[in-house]
């Protein structure tokens, strides 16, 4: 595998950015995904990043940015690596997925090296990261315009792969952000391949598509700072204070709901907005028509807290309103 690297001076932490080549365009220049490492002399836990699997989900590019600033002189031992751009054909156009294939780069994986384009970088990405003997892998997306940073705990994989989802299950709780249990299987997402390669795995949702939100680029940061932490890899940052979103709510790992659907076409006026927690039956929208008539009310069927709600303003039947976390 061809890389080129770039040196960093001389530090407590040794500092590499380079590049992997995936593919030459017609105009013969290299298409390459950036790497980031960061390696302690002191042996430890193996933590990679990776972010921009979806091209408008941009925030974990400069969190990841922002972790490696900080840890140049601040990690205590192991290794950090990281892919902070794995769609750099996405990201160009501003496009969920891989703009030559139209193919969403999440779910191409494990990859194939004489597949798709999607599967050859998807087969790239899981071959690097694994020669790491990575320990933890935590990938890094951005979910509806107004939603709060969550972490994901992929389905259970099963039996067979038992000791990585538990770990998993520890870590997001470590994170210090609401926790939320995939209800559905993504068997070719990069966090469901990497549970089924025994390691332990996370889904970050870090706020808004398309722009760079500082706060979420904040909260993104102190919740990986404090997995780093927990692996004693981190010492706490000097400038470290409360998270101000809500917090594990209550410590429970709680299951994602986009439910009730809006059974009407209209306009949606929210009254609850994320991070509000909701009670049973609490209202959390209407529905008005164009002349301000309400045609419905749509309320809670769960306890539970607002993640996010929908990105546009109107709907039609059978559409979500808002995702919850749910007991």
């Amino acid at each position: 595998m061809t890389r080129e690297t770039h040196r960093i001076k001389t530090l407590p932490v040794k500092i590499r950015y380079s590049f992997m080549r995936i593919l030459t365009g017609s105009d013969l220049s290299l298409r390459r995904l950036p790497m980031m490492s960061a390696i302690s002399k002191e042996p430890g836990p193996v933590v990679w990043l990776t972010a921009c699997a979806h091209g408008d989900e941009i925030c974990g590019i400069v969190i990841a940015q922002e972790i490696f600033k900080r840890i140049r002189r601040k990690l205590r031992r192991g290794s950090i690596y990281a892919f902070p751009l794995m769609n750099p054909l996405g990201f160009e156009t501003g496009t969920r997925n891989i703009s030559m294939s139209s193919e969403d780069l999440n779910r191409s994986f494990p990859g194939d090296p004489n597949g798709s384009l999607g599967e050859r970088i998807a087969d790239r990405i899981l071959k690097s990261i694994m020669e790491t003997k990575p320990d933890l892998v935590l990938d890094l997306h951005t979910d509806w315009v107004q939603s709060i940073p969550y972490t994901i705990i992929d389905h259970d994989p099963g039996a067979a792969y038992k000791l990585a989802y538990q770990k998993s299950k520890a870590f997001a709780k470590q994170a210090g952000i609401v926790s939320i249990l995939e209800g559905v299987a993504s068997p070719h997402s990069l966090s469901d391949t990497f549970l089924k390669n025994d390691v332990p795995a996370l889904t970050f949702e870090l706020g808004e598509p398309h722009v760079i939100n500082e706060e979420n680029v904040e909260r993104g940061l102190r919740a990986i700072w404090n997995i780093l932490m927990h692996l004693d890899m981190a010492d706490p940052p000097e400038d470290r204070v409360p998270y101000d979103a809500p917090q594990t709510y209550g410590g429970k790992v709680l299951n994602y709901s986009d439910r009730p659907y809006s059974s009407k076409s209209g306009i949606i006026r929210f009254l609850a907005k994320p991070g509000d927690e909701v009670k049973k039956g609490q209202p959390f929208a209407k529905i008005v028509n164009v002349f301000g008539r309400q045609l419905e009310t749509v309320s809670a069927l769960n306890d539970g807290i607002v993640l996010g709600h929908s990105d546009s303003s109107v709907v039609f039947p059978g559409m979500p309103i808002m995702a919850f976390g749910v007991h």
